[in-house]
């Protein structure tokens, strides 16, 4: 039995020795590893797109050194950080943008309100930090560790670990930017959503019966409130038993759906991992048959309270158990359902111990997974629900771009879904959270994500919501949504003016749907957020790091709420504008739009949904840099599909130049295989005094025009 012992922890050495040396696995990007690290309980890395090759020694001059040790039975990975650096990431918080002297805790959580441990652990774990330097110089650290863990930055960085001793990636660049673009090669980009993912989209727990749906969707028709997606919570089940609906509230479903579809609407159906245990439900019955579920530590089927009652939870570890959750959804797409909704993942346990499963739970693994304790893959539990329904919505509706929503997620999980920030509450507090929470979360990878809109739980006011739709229209993923015993939500719930100051906020989201698309395009080739902190206009201005009341959409765009007292704004050109009636005042609800210098900003007409979406009418918003130069780009594709994969897309470049009285606009198409447009275009020449709106000017690819303001 000795020499067992003794053979076991030779091999056991050779194969932590291997990772022993410390090593750049890419250009200014290195791993470190701690004393004896062992790969069995880490890898394959969850984060990770593919396990890092190295491609050289690390040079004697980097700057950012982790040191590893154990403190209290818990593995430490600490990263010094020199005066005058500024700290973000850290995924999904609560708080302030700025993260230093922050704590956060890794564990996923349902946190309705945030309440539990004072909103430090939600829904999601990032165990990455971004540090921005007093000079404008950035780096990034990834702790590649998915057990429970904290992240401590008080006066450095520590990544306090209760799993393992855990090896760490760490970049350095120039910019923060360049950091985050890295960051996503590393963890991989989100896949181009549908188009009609980018529209305002309602709901409510819960939309029930049909009827009520349907009323829902004419009442945004009837009152020309922009809108394309009603989403249905779990309500419309049967007993709240998965991939089933309410015979009683939604007889045909796929009624419903062609209904919502005529009218220019998407659906999005909720579907939780949490399975009723009961007899004859096909659901429970073919899981029970292929041995599909979380075991106890002492190798038992787990059983835990949700909305159904007691239930069973698939072991999303095993591929055999991935393969047929990503079945189930065939005949249920079948119904005409648009996208899913995957809710309840951290995963969240009623009876269970703090809300989820006990961490000795057993997860048998496979393939590449090994077995293990449901410590080690609680946080990854959502991400890999999610990759799974991914994999099965694809399977049944292959010529679609899948769109998922997951509450729950971990670093790396935008290659599988969007996410939103959870059961907020209709709050001031919880309205100006929700700018900073949703730069972090696009600051750690995730850039398709925002709030519940108007607040899910509490009450909320006219005044709040108001407030709230009037800069919440610009966010990445835009949806008003409350729970099911709060006042109505709707735009119209709230009397006349704030209906029309929804409006407002919702006409601007579609004009500028042109620029959001190119931006999301963008996002997904090179992995920068589209809500973007003040900071990136210039990371060495000091002044602009703890800015979160205001926020840039993409580079170009600046969005100052209407209740920001005393923004700090970048420097330099700026210029204020508005998107009616080509510059008359708005409401007093309506957020400051700026646009930056030298910019071109293309945006489309006031549609009622995407399925009017079109670029061949465009006006062109033209903010000229101090040389009287400006430039901006459109992406278009068919908005569904793979097609732009193959190249069916068209990028165009376009570039302004004033002379005297006039402005020489040049359109060239510089990507894609798509065939070049006749467009009718307009500018608008936006200048510190007063706005000069052009004729309407028939133009194509390749063409460069005189225009007469």
């Amino acid at each position: 039995m000795k020499r067992i012992r003794l053979l076991l922890q030779i091999i056991l050495f050779s194969a932590s020795s291997i990772f022993a040396g410390n090593q750049l696995i890419g250009k200014n990007v290195a791993v470190f590893y701690p004393p004896h690290y062992n790969p069995k309980p880490h890898q394959p890395s969850f984060a990770l797109l593919q396990e890092p090759k190295a491609i050289g020694k690390i040079s004697s001059e980097w700057k950012n050194t982790p040191s590893f040790y154990a403190k209290d039975g818990k593995s430490v990975a600490a990263i010094g950080f020199a005066k005058g650096t500024s700290l973000y990431g850290t995924g999904e918080v609560t708080g302030s943008l700025l993260r230093n002297g922050k704590t956060v805790k890794l564990w996923n959580t349902d946190n309705f309100k945030y309440m539990a441990d004072g909103g430090k652990r939600l829904y999601q774990s990032h165990p990455w930090v971004l540090g921005v330097n007093a000079d404008g110089t950035a780096f990034g650290v990834i702790a590649d560790n998915t057990w429970k863990q904290q992240i401590d930055l008080s006066d450095s960085i520590r990544f306090i670990s209760e799993g393992p001793a855990f090896r760490v990636i760490i970049i350095q660049r120039n910019s923060p930017q360049e950091v985050v673009k890295e960051l996503a090669s590393l963890i991989g980009k989100m896949q181009m959503p549908p188009l009609w993912a980018l529209g305002y989209q309602q709901c409510r727990f819960s939309y029930v019966p049909d009827t009520r749906i349907k009323s829902i969707a004419d009442t945004f028709r009837l009152k020309k409130l922009p809108c394309d997606v009603i989403w249905m919570d779990i309500d419309y089940m049967e007993r709240f038993k998965i991939f089933t609906f309410d015979k009683t509230k939604i007889p045909d479903p796929k009624g419903v759906n062609d209904y919502l579809h005529a009218k220019g609407f998407h659906s999005v159906w909720m579907i939780d991992p949490g399975v009723k245990i009961e007899k004859d439900y096909p659901v429970y019955e073919s899981g029970t048959a292929g041995n599909h579920w979380v075991q106890t530590a002492d190798g038992k089927e787990f059983h835990g309270s949700v909305w159904p009652g007691p239930c069973v939870f698939p072991d999303y570890t095993r591929p055999e158990t991935r393969s047929w959750w990503g079945g189930l959804y065939k005949d249920y797409m079948a119904t005409g359902v648009d996208g899913v909704w995957n809710d309840m993942n951290e995963p969240s346990v009623f009876d269970g111990p703090d809300g989820t499963m006990p961490e000795n739970n057993h997860h048998r693994g496979g393939g590449d997974l090994q077995a293990d304790v449901h410590q080690r893959y609680h946080n990854v539990y959502g991400m890999l629900m999610v990759k799974a329904s991914r994999e099965g919505i694809l399977a049944a509706n292959p010529e679609k771009r899948p769109f998922i929503l997951s509450r729950s997620g971990y670093l790396g999980s935008n290659r599988y879904a969007a996410t939103w920030t959870g059961d907020n509450c209709s709050s001031e507090e919880h309205m100006q959270w929700s700018i900073p929470m949703t730069l972090n979360l696009g600051l750690s990878g995730q850039p398709f994500n925002g709030p519940d809109m108007g607040g899910f739980g509490l009450n909320a006011t006219g005044e709040l919501f108001g407030q709230w739709v009037a800069f919440g229209a610009f966010f990445p993923f835009v949806r008003g949504h409350a729970t099911n015993d709060v006042n109505n939500k709707e735009p119209w719930a709230f009397g006349e003016e704030i209906e029309n100051v929804s409006r407002t906020a919702l006409n601007r989201r579609y004009q500028l749907l042109p620029y959001y698309y190119t931006l999301f395009h963008e996002s997904s080739v090179n992995g920068l957020p589209v809500m973007r902190p003040l900071f990136f206009a210039d990371a060495k201005d000091s002044t602009l790091r703890k800015e979160d009341q205001a926020f840039l959409v993409g580079d170009a765009l600046l969005v100052i709420p209407r209740w920001a007292k005393n923004p700090a704004l970048p420097q330099g050109i700026w210029r204020s504008f508005n998107l009616e009636n080509n510059g008359a005042p708005t409401d007093k609800y309506q957020a400051e739009l700026k646009l930056k210098g030298g910019s071109i900003l293309p945006v489309g007409k006031v549609i009622q949904n995407t399925t009017e979406y079109s670029t061949d009418s465009l006006t062109l918003y033209v903010s000229l840099d101090a040389q009287g130069k400006a430039v901006g780009t459109l992406y278009e594709d068919a908005g569904d599909g793979f097609g732009y994969k193959k190249g069916e897309y068209l990028q165009t470049k376009f570039s302004a130049i004033q002379k005297g009285d006039n402005i020489t606009l040049t359109l060239n198409s510089i990507e894609g295989k798509l065939k070049t447009k006749v467009r009718q275009i307009q500018l608008i020449l936006i200048s510190d005094t007063d706005t000069k709106t052009s004729k309407w000017i028939k133009s194509s690819e390749h063409q460069t025009l005189n225009v007469k303001l």
